[in-house]
């Protein structure tokens, strides 16, 4: 059997070592016949040009150069993408116009939200215990306090959790939540009652969620509907003391609200990513003693990043032996979600 041809692409050429181990590597030019050491950083030299238009899978990751309809004389035989990130689609400049002439694509996000979602559990159990302000008081008083005499709010017995957007990640979280004894409610309206229930978690509109939760983590893409969705409104639904918890995106929130809204010490915020990211210089959000900034560190890092490479390489090696992705994505339909 003739192994498809395959070619890497992506920005730093170096992301190749860090996502891939040498087993997934081996795995990778076993499946198919694929340079690892060549990594492909723009798509216009005669170089590049040559690999690309061998190539029949294209392994494509972070700040990949985009392919174009424009490229086409050198992407005759592209038939798959697989993309070591959340969107396949992000890599090529008309995802339908490569969905029609058949050519089809996995990504690593399930691989990817694995992290994610433990850094959340992590942050939503620590604001329940009310670790935040509660380290604030003791820099402040030096003493210990009176652990009986807190407020009924502490504690993560019978919590209030809200999460805003059934995505992977969102899943995810939903699914590592399910031990604990929170009140878990959950705001996505593409979901039927009946689905939101099956994921253990109560629906409800996103103004109930944002009014009734003690811990309110952020799930959605980012879309035009999304688009500053948590806005000046909303967060003033938020109870005296709770806690906003991003990992989506920044543009999601208003920032300038949020922003506002913290200034006054009402609530407490942990952001993984802000908009811009980082924030300027000259923004509260580094200063404010009720923000926990984080560098869009909730993702994949370090020794996490080979479980993406090792998803990719189990796509490679699943197209290689004529069977189906096992996370494919719907080019035609990202192209349309794209964010405009």
């Amino acid at each position: 059997m003739t192994r498809p041809r395959a070619v890497f692409a992506m920005n730093p050429p170096g992301l190749t070592r860090a996502l891939f181990d040498e087993d997934a590597l081996t795995r990778m030019r076993n499946a198919a016949d694929i340079d690892t050491d060549l990594v492909l950083t723009e798509l216009e030299s005669p170089q590049s040009r040559d690999a690309l238009a061998g190539a029949e899978i294209l392994v494509a990751g972070w700040d990949a150069p985009v392919v174009r309809a424009a490229h086409l004389p050198y992407v005759s035989r592209l038939r798959a993408v697989v993309y070591a990130g959340g969107v396949a689609a992000t890599c090529l400049e008309e995802p339908e116009f490569f969905a029609v002439r058949g050519v089809v694509a996995a990504n690593a996000r399930v691989a990817n939200s694995g992290p994610v979602a433990e850094y959340t559990l992590a942050v939503i159990l620590l604001a329940g215990k009310r670790v935040l302000p509660a380290a604030r008081e003791f820099r402040r008083a030096r003493n210990l306090p009176d652990h009986f005499a807190a407020p009924p709010t502490g504690g993560n017995y019978r919590q209030t959790v809200g999460i805003v957007g059934a995505s992977t990640v969102g899943r995810a979280v939903l699914a590592l939540l399910r031990p604990f004894d929170l009140d878990v409610l959950l705001y996505d309206p593409t979901l039927t009652t009946e689905e939101a229930i099956s994921l253990d978690a109560r629906p409800v509109t996103l103004d109930e969620l944002m009014r009734s939760s003690q811990v309110i983590s952020l799930h959605q893409p980012l879309t035009p509907e999304t688009r500053g969705q948590i806005d000046a409104r909303r967060l003033a639904l938020m109870r005296d003391g709770a806690t906003l918890v991003n990992t989506a995106r920044g543009a999601v929130v208003d920032q300038d609200a949020l922003t506002a809204e913290l200034r006054t010490g009402r609530i407490d915020a942990v952001l993984d990513v802000t908009d811009p990211e980082p924030p300027t210089a000259d923004s509260e959000l580094w200063t404010l003693d009720n923000v926990v900034l984080t560098p869009h560190m909730a993702g994949s890092m370090g020794g996490e990043l080979h479980r993406i490479g090792d998803s990719v390489a189990d796509e490679v090696e699943r197209f290689a032996a004529g069977l189906p992705f096992a996370h494919p994505e719907d080019l035609a339909a990202s192209g349309r979600a794209r964010v405009r």
